[in-house]
Order: structure tokens, then sequence, then C-alpha cells
């Protein structure tokens, strides 16, 4: 099983990436998926997480308004839209597959992950 998450880059400030995040193998339709990050130095934090059929979903408190996450499970990817980006959105950004249905917060409750994608946001 692997999740490949791809889109990353250099960005000026208050600008915007998409990061897609596409599953090979088996699908994850039926999995709520996740995005989480992490910064130089820092421990890998949560960003978003979408449930199975998108119908709910979960922010970090420092992207609310600003990242959206989506889904296409007939793709088997799942997106992180992310629009008015700071300096401190820098990360490698990580998607993850849920052992259920729904997000978390938690990273105990994924258990895929991908290899990560390198987001840069520039001042």
């Amino acid at each position: 099983v692997q999740l490949q998450a791809s889109g990353g880059g250099l960005v000026q400030a208050g600008g915007s990436l998409r990061l897609s995040c596409t599953a090979s193998r088996r699908t994850f339709s039926n999995n709520g998926m996740g995005w989480f990050r992490q910064a130089p130095g820092k421990e890998r934090e949560f960003v978003a997480a979408t449930s199975w059929n998108a119908g709910s979903t979960l922010y970090a408190d420092s992207v609310k308004g600003r990242f959206t996450i989506s889904r296409d499970n007939a793709k088997n990817t799942v997106y992180l839209q992310m629009n008015s980006l700071k300096p401190e959105d820098t990360a490698v950004y990580y998607c993850a597959a849920a052992r259920f249905a729904v997000g978390s917060y938690s990273m105990a409750q994924y258990n895929y992950w991908g290899q990560g994608t390198l987001v840069t946001v520039s001042s």
C-alpha cells in the first residue's frame, strides 16, 4: 500500500498551493483521510482531516479559513488546497489514511502514511 503526496514547492507568502495524495494498490474510499505537517525541529502536527465521504471535516485552528481538504474517491485521491500561505506554514506535509471512516486529530488513528511533500513559504 502506498500513499503518494505531491504538489509541494516554493511559494511566496500570500500565495496558494494544492497538495494531492493518491493511493495505490488499494482503495481508501471507506477511510477517513488526513494531512499532517512537520516543520524543521518541531513535532508532526495535525492540519486537516476528512471523513470517507467528505461529510465531515476537521481543521487545525492555525489553518481554518485558509486551507480546504477535499477528496475524489473515484480517483482515490485527497487534496489540500492551501491559500493565503504564511512562512509558518513551511513544513513537510504528510497525508495519511485513518483506521476508521472518519478523520481524527490524532496520529494514532492513522495506519498508512505517505512519504511527505515539502512546502516552503518565503516572506
